[in-house]
């Protein structure tokens, strides 16, 4: 009865769009479509398990989504709700392809709007083809356009999001990662805040992750685990050091087509500064797929809208001295007061040290 409930809701939700246009009322389609399909196909992990047909290398991960979901509610007081205890195949690499944009000289985010959402700073698609039209009509309009292939993602507690097949070959510290990740958009979710949303739930993956591997007993897993976070914390603060010196030159009083070359300058600079840390790695070429495209402003923002406020949060949970419990009230605190304060008390430690 709930799950029809919602349905109708979404029916509703389609008829009053309508208005609005026929490209949007197209998009909300086949957003819509998308996730019924995938709802549709969910069956019960525990019955899954049960079943005899089941591979055995996929049982044992789906044994050990419920393990990791019954450590994310019991210890790390996350939402107790169906959310992934379902497992759905959709039968690609990636569930949603997320379309970013921003202005040639900007590092300001193009947003769009929907209900329940609010505001967010990228565009999904469940067909890769639809994702690549529409980004084609945004380059047409002068935007640096990125498309980002996406594994997972949250209905916010409004459906009981099921695993899918995209990340279950996941090693497990990033099993765990992503469920703690995605169950943090169902607790605390401020709308039109992408930044805010998604620096909170980083900081409860990384918390979480580094105490579901010391509680299970993992400790060979530990120092790689912090190994990759370190390095990932790194290229990210290369990407946001390059991020602010890309927008002092888009704000600078100077011609556009100046601006045009430093553009194109630095990107050299931050190709060559990644080969350096590559060497640092010993060679680890995590990041070789993302260096690999043709980099743009919108490349720099998105990475920005995921990690922007990660140290501010990793600061307020050291304040309260790792209880997460204080920790998420004072998460709370912040997303109630309206969004220039909220932004002022959360700025002042937000930038990156890349050693």
């Amino acid at each position: 009865m709930r799950n029809a409930t919602r349905y109708s809701c979404l029916a509703s939700l389609l008829l009053a769009l309508s208005i609005t246009g026929c490209s949007t009322l197209e998009y909300y389609i086949q957003a819509v479509a998308g996730h019924l399909d995938i709802i549709s196909h969910r069956k019960p992990i525990a019955m899954l398990i049960e079943q005899p047909e089941t591979p055995k290398n996929l049982k044992q991960k789906l044994s050990r989504v419920l393990q990791i979901r019954k450590f994310a509610t019991q210890e790390l007081g996350l939402p107790d709700n169906g959310s992934y205890t379902g497992y759905t195949d959709v039968d690609r690499p990636y569930v949603v392809w997320n379309v970013v944009a921003t202005p040639e000289l900007s590092m300001i985010p193009k947003t769009w709007c929907f209900p329940i959402a609010g505001c967010v700073s990228y565009r999904g698609y469940f067909s890769h083809e639809k994702a690549k039209l529409f980004a084609h009509t945004l380059r047409q309009r002068g935007y640096d356009v990125a498309i980002t292939g996406v594994r997972a993602y949250s209905t916010l507690g409004w459906f009981k999001d099921p695993i899918l097949n995209t990340v279950i070959h996941y090693s497990d510290p990033e099993l765990a990662s992503l469920i703690f990740h995605e169950l943090s958009h169902q607790m605390i979710y401020i709308s039109d805040d992408s930044i805010f949303n998604e620096s909170f739930a980083t900081v409860v993956e990384q918390e979480g992750t580094r105490r579901w591997l010391e509680n299970t007993g993992h400790p060979d897993a530990i120092i790689p685990y912090q190994t990759k976070k370190r390095r990932q914390q790194t290229f990210i603060s290369l990407i946001m050091n390059y991020r602010d010196l890309l927008s002092e030159i888009f704000g600078a009083n100077q011609p556009d087509d100046w601006k045009r070359a430093q553009k194109q300058i630095l990107f050299g600079h931050f190709k060559k500064e990644y080969k350096k840390l590559k060497h640092q790695w010993n060679g680890d070429s995590t990041y070789d797929a993302w260096m690999s495209r043709n980099l743009n402003n919108a490349h720099f923002a998105s990475t920005g809208t995921y990690y922007h406020y990660v140290p501010v949060f990793q600061t307020l949970l050291a304040d309260h001295q790792y209880d997460l419990s204080a920790f998420y009230e004072a998460v709370r605190v912040l997303g109630h007061k309206p969004k220039t304060e909220r932004d002022k008390l959360l700025e002042y430690p937000a930038k990156y040290d890349a050693s």
